[in-house]
């Protein structure tokens, strides 16, 4: 056994050189040797892939999907949003702030500065082409510069100068007359009033969708924003009756035919 000095002064001896170094996958060249994918990548970095391909594919489906969607709104007619008659929804009119109720009411046609508008549930419309019906003095200058949607249905244009609908429907409603009524079990009669009051609320709607498209569909009128009313107004508001002219049009409920 040799002695610890003699241990010490022996020397690790050198591995082999290929077996030191580190393993690489080959790659075949064209003369059929092989090459490390190292040594390949160290020559040809680039892969093919760009991303300016992706840039380039990116822009022409928007270009190629705004020319569709002009042509489908233009009706044909154009495939650069060139068209004359745009929709109101691309109009700049369209999109205006809107408008306070305060604000509206300075719209009543006496200041020839501004627009003469009226509004109809909720939206507003430009009749300063209707200067002489809705204009100070006109027939119908009660629904300049307010929301009198109720006004509308009921005829009641000095009273119910109004947004509020609620109990509009019983310009409808039969009137009760206990002569006729009697005609009637109090069972009966109390199923009637309810088909009745649904028969009224849908003729009242239908009224004042009457005046709603309108306007809405007017090519001389044309729409700029919508009435701003604070959360809960309508609680605020006391419930208005019926008015005179519209309780006048009211009649008795029909005398059953008997079989």
């Amino acid at each position: 056994m040799a002695d610890e000095s003699t241990l010490r002064q022996r020397k690790p001896q050198p591995k082999n050189e290929t077996e030191s170094e580190v393993s690489q996958p080959s790659t075949p060249t064209k003369k059929g040797k092989k090459r490390s994918s190292a040594k390949v990548d160290e020559e040809d970095p680039w892969d093919g892939y760009s991303p300016y391909l992706d840039v380039v594919r990116v822009i022409s489906f928007i270009i190629v999907a705004s020319m569709g969607l002009s042509y489908v709104i233009s009706g044909g007619e154009s495939f650069w949003w060139g068209h004359r008659n745009k929709p109101n929804w691309m109009t700049q009119r369209f999109y205006k702030d809107l408008i306070l109720g305060p604000e509206l009411s300075l719209h009543d046609g006496t200041d020839p500065d501004r627009p003469l508008l009226l509004a109809i549930n909720g939206t507003i419309y430009d009749v300063s082409n209707g200067r002489r019906m809705y204009g100070p003095g006109g027939s119908y200058s009660y629904f300049a510069a307010t929301d009198a949607a109720r006004g509308f249905v009921t005829g009641c244009f000095a009273e119910d100068q109004t947004a509020d609908l609620r109990g509009y429907e019983e310009t409808f409603l039969p009137l009760d007359d206990p002569e006729v009524d009697s005609h009637w079990t109090p069972e009966a009669l109390a199923e009637l009033k309810i088909k009745e009051r649904e028969e009224a609320k849908k003729r009242a709607d239908a009224a004042l969708q009457h005046w709603v498209d309108f306007f809405a569909n007017s090519k001389k009128y044309t729409k700029v924003g919508y009435v701003y009313r604070e959360p809960g107004w309508l609680e605020k508001e006391k419930p208005k009756k019926l008015c005179d002219q519209a309780q006048r049009s009211r009649k008795t409920r029909k005398i059953p035919k008997k079989d």
